[in-house]
């Protein structure tokens, strides 16, 4: 039997920022906010809304105090924003983000070219906003390239096991696990989260994954048999690493929580809602989107027999 508290399935709606980051299409500031106030509405209890990163670095989410300011804030939501460094973190603070994702990667050739900077500097910088921070808001800690690095190939667990430590000692509130390039499989999800989970306990740690080898969901189903209980999505399946070659798209929000009702996992979202939402997606952006459910149909949404067979 299910419990509806142990066994939930959390969703982080992720596709205002790393959804939208690599849109060739500019998405006008007041389409990206009645875009969260519509997931807003769905039920999430965190959206990640924005970054706050160098324009030129990602212009699509150049506008990212507009748009946390503009949004109408439903009580009980998690509006997190993603950050670099301590300027973007002031900027985040700011526009009033409940929380601050801050990336580094296990390999320093992809940390180069996400960051443009070492591991160890991105550390530094790290030292710096949990100072300024001071409990003000969450901070979570992300591990890019957790199972693999499109440079350097696979990583040692024991090298993600330390930055999850190095984490947590210096106060981060949450730790993320990044598959940034799909290059994860369900057998070494499964092990490296039940080693992470002796670390910090389930509602402290969220898995991101992409598709980009077809193993998303699968490996969302490992992970939650190991033990996590939230996990990033995208609506329509959005998104991709502008630095990482070969990075498509998140798992896809609503091809998740159709995984979770038909197999009676509850995750207090509203499907059907979720599938009109992502319909919307194609003519805001100017092209057809992964996500299979809303194309599809939910196994519940029969059809009549043909007319020759008496339908």
């Amino acid at each position: 039997m299910i419990d509806n508290f142990t066994d939930r399935l959390i969703v982080q709606e992720v596709a205002p920022r790393d959804g939208l980051q690599i849109e060739p299409r500019w998405v006008e500031t007041p389409d990206k906010i009645a875009l969260i106030d519509r997931l807003s509405q769905a039920g999430f209890s965190r959206i990640e809304a924005g970054s706050f990163v160098s324009p030129k670095a990602v212009p699509m989410l150049r506008d990212g105090e507009a748009v946390f300011t503009g949004i109408k804030r439903q009580p009980g939501t998690v509006y997190v924003a993603l950050v670099p460094n301590l300027k973007g973190a002031e900027r985040a603070l700011a526009a009033g983000a409940d929380e601050l994702n801050l990336v580094l990667s296990t390999s320093q050739s992809h940390n180069r070219a996400n960051m443009r900077m070492t591991r160890e500097a991105s550390l530094a910088g790290f030292g710096d906003i949990v100072e300024r921070v001071r409990g003000a808001v969450g901070l979570n800690g992300t591990v890019a390239t957790a199972f693999g690095c499109p440079f350097e190939g696979a990583i040692d667990e024991e090298v993600v096991l330390r930055l999850v430590d190095t984490y947590l000692e210096m106060g981060m509130t949450g730790v993320t696990l990044a598959d940034t390039t799909g290059m994860a499989n369900p057998r070494q999800v499964y092990a490296l989260v039940r080693q992470v989970l002796t670390r910090l306990p389930a509602a402290s740690l969220t898995l991101h994954f992409h598709n980009t080898r077809g193993l998303g969901l699968a490996n969302v189903l490992a992970a939650y048999e190991a033990g996590a209980r939230r996990f990033d999505a995208a609506l329509g399946g959005l998104g991709g690493c502008p630095f990482a070659p070969g990075a498509s798209g998140n798992i896809c929000t609503e091809d998740l929580v159709n995984l979770c009702v038909e197999m009676g996992i509850p995750t207090g979202l509203d499907l059907a809602f979720l599938i009109t939402l992502s319909r919307t997606l194609p003519s805001l952006l100017g092209h057809d989107l992964p996500g299979q459910i809303a194309k599809a149909g939910r196994n519940c949404d029969l059809h009549p027999l043909p007319a020759a067979l008496g339908g």
